[in-house]
């Protein structure tokens, strides 16, 4: 399973959701004007993050499934 290029793409999604959530907040805990300007538009690239990992997550358990 490791070898499997789906398998490497879909954890490549959930971990690049990690790298954006973490971004997310430790901006959110340093606070100020990084904070202010840009909390919205990573919160939004966090969830579209995870609508893409999600679907790759379920297309993998599709395809693996034999159905």
């Amino acid at each position: 399973m490791a070898k499997d290029p789906l398998f490497l793409l879909a954890a490549a999604a959930c971990v690049a959701v990690l790298i954006i959530l973490m971004i997310g907040v430790g901006g959110f805990a340093k606070g100020g004007e990084f904070n202010r300007k840009h909390a919205n538009r990573i919160m939004r690239w966090r969830i579209g993050g995870q609508f893409i990992a999600v679907a790759l997550i379920l297309l993998f358990v599709w395809m693996r499934s034999g159905a």
